[in-house]
């Protein structure tokens, strides 16, 4: 890969990381203001980071979330940040996770395909799951699932 390719890479990468970052702070701070738990406001001042506007051809579609600052989320973008996190968590899983671990795995997994934002998806995400467990007893084996 050239060197014009990787730096390419990462900056898309950094697009979506930024994205990312913004709509959980959002979420975040949404949540925590409408919980009215004092104390707690301030991590939401932390979290923030830019929002990298795209000049991308693509005209969003099929949005699926409104979030705070009236940013509307499409599939597609949604989609992006997903993979962009599952790859990103898969990449730090243990190679020898604990009993726990693997646990909490299965939960967040299980949670995700309860919880995520798009309807369509999410029942998508349970067929999956109902005929393609989450397997993570190693690093290797959780990679392998995820793929």
């Amino acid at each position: 890969m050239s060197e014009n390719s990787v730096q390419s890479l990462f900056h898309n990468f950094e697009k979506v990381t930024n994205f990312v970052q913004h709509h959980v702070s959002n979420f975040i701070g949404h949540h925590i203001q409408s919980s009215g738990t004092s104390g707690i406001g301030s991590v939401n001042a932390s979290i923030k980071a830019p929002f990298v506007k795209t000049t991308s051809s693509v005209q969003p579609r099929d949005p699926v979330v409104k979030g705070k600052s009236s940013t509307l989320v499409t599939k597609e973008d949604l989609g992006r940040a997903t993979w962009t996190f599952l790859h990103t968590f898969v990449a730090q899983y243990p190679d020898n996770p604990t009993r726990q671990q693997k646990k909490d795995v299965k939960e967040l997994v299980q949670i995700l395909s309860r919880m995520y934002p798009c309807s369509e998806c999410a029942n998508h995400f349970k067929e999956v799951l109902r005929s393609n467990p989450v397997q993570s007893g190693s690093h290797a084996e959780f990679s392998q699932w995820l793929c």
